[in-house]
């Protein structure tokens, strides 16, 4: 298959699976099973781009153009080819996970649920596709409105305002700023298209810069930087699948994927270095870290504090981007497949007891440990990557991140990234702690195992797996990352 035919088989095949579902919605078995197929098959198309082009850049492949500058267009770049591995990949788990929760959790409308996060899949191929800021927009603002129905999917008044939050912010942000701030960089530069180096050296200068990238950062609501954030806790009321979803395999992933493609292709790595611009945006990132960091450490339920993890280690990869370093870059790149492995394994954990036990508290983990010795086995893997401990992947990134905070002699940064990681020990560990060795009266000692079940404690164990193989082949993706801030 040609490069051309598997990008656009890679959104096609997503987006007939939300028809099967639909179509098969009585046959759960052969609905389930065609999701299952669709999702390898989309993975295969991703591979097949990977053996074709291996890190290189393609030409734009233009569907039509809607005036001079301004085209529907894909190509394959770097970053964007990571990004589709990723969401690729894990929607192979993810989906399995789907089902075994979906079932084992008695969750109504199965059919929906997968019909939008079938559209869910498609719109983030189109993201990690995307040959200029125009379709990326486009693909941007279907993923939000695929994901909204997947928000409010329990129907409960505490869903539906959740879904309300989440999809304010999220089209606030990027109607109200991001569209707005495409619209200058077109106006000024005539066009919109993805290119190394940046586009807007020698059309822009001053603190306009400054003001410009500040559209863009706060326009990416995705990314969840401080205070557009909101929308993520919020969103915690849908389905752990759900919640997988938006914290590993799309949305925010695609909010700080769509930061980094603005930073290294827009605006130019090297012209914010010389001109500063992203300095203010370096603060708040480090302010956003270890804010939610703390907040994380005051919940009490697990899929909250999970949430606040998840805004603070997001601003990592956009520290990456304003360091305006090689360095940065490649760790903000890097931490993308870091955070997503890690991050899905602790949220699947979380769903894995709620099917299990139906807990959602950390204070009633209490024991719980010694009978889900797979599932807290697993979390353990997965936050000890997040907290960047080696020999797991995340401490690679993080790594990198601290490199290139020290390329530009940010002393405070590098303190900041050490500070952060021990708070993730603090708000993850004794999690993992009160499982394994707090007492509960109510397990007797010779209690048997109560995990869920194959396909909901399995998924979390692949992934943990999953997070240690990235620590040994951290260096090919830092190698397969490296054309992207290459002279």
């Amino acid at each position: 298959m040609d490069t051309n035919t598997a990008i656009l088989a890679s959104m096609l095949i997503p987006a007939l699976a939300a028809v099967g579902n639909m179509l098969l919605r009585d046959s759960e078995n052969l609905r389930d099973g065609m999701t299952f197929v669709a999702a390898l098959a989309t993975f295969g198309c991703v591979m097949t781009i990977l053996s074709n082009e291996g890190s290189g850049t393609t030409d734009p492949l233009v569907l039509f153009s809607v005036m001079p500058g301004l085209d529907l267009a894909f190509n394959v770049e770097p970053l964007g080819l990571l990004f589709a591995i990723v969401a690729s990949g894990l929607w192979i788990v993810t989906h399995l996970y789907g089902v075994g929760y979906m079932r084992g959790n008695n969750e109504d409308h199965h059919a929906r649920f997968f019909c939008f996060f079938s559209i869910s899949i498609a719109a983030t191929m189109g993201i990690a596709f995307s040959a200029n800021m125009f379709t990326l927009f486009l693909f941007y603002e279907a993923l939000t409105l695929a994901t909204f129905p997947l928000v409010a999917h329990k129907g409960t008044p505490e869903a539906r305002n959740g879904a309300r939050t989440y999809l304010g912010i999220l089209i606030g942000t990027s109607i109200g700023l991001q569209l707005v701030a495409i619209i200058w960089t077109w106006m000024i530069a005539g066009t919109l298209d993805f290119t190394k180096g940046g586009i807007l050296q020698d059309h822009i200068a001053g603190p306009m810069v400054a003001v410009l990238l500040a559209l863009y950062a706060f326009g990416i609501g995705k990314a969840a930087l401080m205070p557009f954030h909101r929308w993520l806790p919020a969103a915690m009321v849908a389905p752990t699948p759900v919640s997988a979803l938006l914290h590993a395999v799309a949305v925010v992933k695609a909010g700080v994927f769509t930061m980094l493609k603005v930073g290294i292709y827009i605006f130019g790595i090297d012209f914010l270095a010389e001109t500063g611009a992203s300095e203010w945006l370096m603060w708040l990132a480090a302010f956003s870290i270890l804010a939610a960091s703390v907040v994380a450490m005051t919940k009490d339920n697990l899929k909250a504090r999970l949430a606040y993890s998840t805004v603070s280690q997001l601003s990592y990869i956009t520290l990456g981007m304003a360091l305006a370093t090689s360095m940065g870059v490649l760790g903000g790149g890097m931490h993308i497949a870091m955070h997503a492995m890690g991050k899905i394994t602790l949220f699947m954990c979380a769903g894995s007891i709620y099917v299990a036990l139906h807990k959602t508290e950390i204070s009633q983990l209490d024991g719980l440990g010694r009978i889900m010795p797979f599932t807290f086995g697993a979390f353990l893997i997965g936050a000890l990557s997040i907290i960047g401990l080696p020999p797991l992947g995340g401490s690679w990134s993080k790594w990198l991140l601290v490199m290139g905070a020290a390329d530009t002699g940010q002393m405070v940064m590098i303190a900041v990234l050490m500070i952060s990681s021990l708070l993730n020990v603090a708000y993850l560990l004794p999690i993992v702690g009160r499982g394994f060795f707090l007492p509960n009266a109510e397990i007797a000692a010779d209690a048997p195992r109560a995990e869920a079940g194959l396909l909901v404690w399995l998924p979390p164990v692949l992934t943990a797996a999953g997070c240690i193989a990235l620590f040994f082949f951290a260096g090919q993706i830092e190698i397969f990352l490296s054309p992207l801030v290459a002279e």
